[in-house]
């Protein structure tokens, strides 16, 4: 029997919010592992709770019930310093708009998260530079975000997300707003740089195709996930 924990485990993990007077089951009890170097596809119809399941398995949202580890470690009763903490250490975000900060360059949107995490200026330049590379992006590292495409973007949001090296990366609609044969060529490069670090990843996308191209694919729908 392996002895390797897995990267992320959900059990039995429920969510209810009220609206007006009415509760409202979003979630009604999803498990879910992840093991080291597996990348997941979240599928599931607009409405059907992928943010809100992505927000609770990277610490942003409380389930109402339920358990949730990183590496074994229990994580649903931590204090927000915590959570905060292994956060940081553990899991990188990538979203379907990039949230890049427009007065700095692409090179220092990058080397942000480095420096909040205590990395010294010029090796966290270093690393956000080879990163960069490695995204094709080597000619755009002093452009702001208003001089960047849209495939552009997104690149700088994955390597912003992939710098610090996290265990996990938990990706909603990261080409969602890409044309098809852009959003082909970010996920490809997307996935090959998460391959090459072996990192475990949770991707939700609407595209199907895409999904194929995962370790697994899981859907949600009702509130349950299901393995297809």
């Amino acid at each position: 029997m392996s002895s390797v924990l897995p990267t992320l485990q959900l059990e039995n993990i429920t969510r209810t919010f009220q609206q007006a007077e009415e509760d409202v089951h979003v979630l009604k009890g999803v498990s879910l592992k992840i093991e080291p170097g597996e990348i997941v596809a979240l599928v599931g119809s607009s409405g059907a709770g992928k943010t809100t399941l992505l927000q609770i398995a990277g610490l942003l949202e409380s389930p109402t019930s339920g358990k949730i580890s990183m590496a074994g470690q229990a994580c649903e009763s931590l204090d927000d310093q915590a959570r905060t903490l292994l956060r940081q250490k553990y899991t990188g975000f990538v979203y379907q708009f990039h949230h890049l900060l427009p007065e700095f360059s692409a090179l220092e949107n990058v080397m942000l998260p480095q420096l909040i995490a205590g990395v010294k200026r010029a090796l966290a330049y270093q690393k956000a530079e080879e990163i960069l590379n490695r995204m094709g992006l080597s000619h755009r590292l002093s452009h702001r975000p208003k001089k960047l495409s849209g495939g552009e973007q997104q690149r700088v949001a994955i390597a912003r997300a992939l710098v610090n090296k996290p265990r996990i990366l938990l990706a909603d609609e990261p080409t969602g707003n890409l044309d098809d044969e852009t959003a082909q060529k970010v996920f490809e490069e997307m996935m090959s740089l998460v391959r090459q670090t072996k990192l475990s990843a949770l991707i939700a996308t609407h595209n199907l195709e895409l999904a194929k191209k995962m370790d697994k694919v899981v859907k949600l729908h009702s509130g349950y996930l299901s393995q297809i």
